[in-house]
């Protein structure tokens, strides 16, 4: 909150950290690679990964950790990136969108990942130039693109034979398919709590329907700019965007679309399954209430009959009858088989 608070009134451009406070230091991976070449080094100055660039092969320089605003602005300023761009980096609460500038274009999105069964994002921003893709993440691992780096490593699929902009369209790609994998696993907490709600609600079943239905609104916000960003992306005339990735760009553009009503799916679920819930309770407590009532029906005639029989007037001539007690009792054990047989009858019971 400090941060936003410093930022607050300062010009446009300005680079201030606004995300959460962090002390590690921040590691930037260089992956060079062409057809037959692949070289990949972990480096903690700048300086030092600026030596090793080679210029006629494709390099992906990924920069974990945002907080270091002097490291952001050195290679800002090496690559030519506007300041407003910097700006929009370092700040980790931005919508997903994409920018068109001369000598580049960069898309920032939301990255989902899922860590002990709770949903944790971080902003990804990726920057495309010529021969070069500059991607920067809040924190060091957990990313989607551990599969990325292996098939760079062991040269397997077109990624090793295809350009800058391929390796751009496979990291948003990554992040796409990686929110079918967190939706396919709350689909399946959807159908255990949906069986919970059916067969035994508790108080702990709607806790977790809240939480859920917070996370898949979480989930929302960050799928749904993803479609713009995509859609603006493909309408891009940046010569960096070569017509051969254009057709990669519209297969991820309709696994967004797939991912967003994935989405909206799961929210009509989640708001029936709070009916669900209420009907089930609602159920619950009927089943009850009947119980009791066809309790109550049972004894009213029986307690009529001991309160008439209860009474203190002298002149009760069954009171004197040798067979007056086990009479009664055969009367009143008459009238609840009698009426229990009716229930029955009613199926009621």
């Amino acid at each position: 909150m400090n941060n936003i608070q410093h930022k607050v009134g300062a010009p446009p451009g300005t680079l201030v950290y606004s995300g959460e406070q962090r002390s590690e230091k921040v590691k930037i991976t260089l992956i060079e690679y062409n057809e037959n070449e692949f070289i990949e080094k972990d480096f903690y100055d700048f300086e030092e990964c600026e030596k090793l660039l080679n210029q006629g092969m494709v390099r992906w320089i990924n920069v974990d950790g945002i907080h270091d605003v002097a490291l952001i602005d050195k290679i800002g300023k090496h690559f030519n990136i506007h300041p407003l761009t910097l700006e929009d980096i370092v700040h980790p609460n931005q919508r997903a969108k994409f920018e068109d500038y001369d000598n580049y274009v960069v898309s920032i999105m939301k990255m989902i990942t899922l860590d002990s069964n709770e949903i944790h994002s971080e902003q990804l921003a990726v920057i495309l130039m010529d021969g070069i893709v500059i991607s920067f993440q809040e924190v060091e691992g957990g990313d989607a693109f551990d599969f990325i780096r292996d098939r760079l490593r062991q040269g397997k699929g077109r990624i090793r034979k295809m350009g800058a902009d391929y390796l751009a369209y496979a990291l948003i790609d990554a992040v796409v398919d990686f929110y079918f994998t967190i939706l396919e696993k709350f689909g399946d907490k959807i159908e255990v709590l949906e069986d919970d709600l059916m067969n035994e609600p508790t108080k702990e079943s709607l806790h977790q329907l809240h939480d859920m239905k917070r996370e898949m609104i979480f989930v929302r916000k960050a799928v749904w700019p993803m479609r713009e960003m995509i859609n603006n992306m493909q309408r891009s005339e940046s010569d960096l965007i070569k017509p051969a990735t254009d057709v990669y760009l519209r297969d991820v553009h309709d696994h967004t679309i797939r991912v967003i009503d994935t989405v909206e799916t799961y929210r009509d679920l989640l708001s029936g399954m709070m009916d669900i819930y209420l009907s089930s309770v609602s159920n619950k407590m009927n089943e009850v209430m009947k119980v009791l009532t066809i309790i109550t029906t049972l004894f009213v005639p029986v307690t009529f009959i001991v309160g008439v029989y209860g009474m203190n007037f002298e002149f009760m001539p069954e009171l004197h009858s040798k067979w007056g007690y086990p009479l009664t009792w055969l009367v009143m054990l008459a009238i609840i088989i009698s009426l229990l047989f009716y229930f029955k009858r009613k199926k009621w019971l």
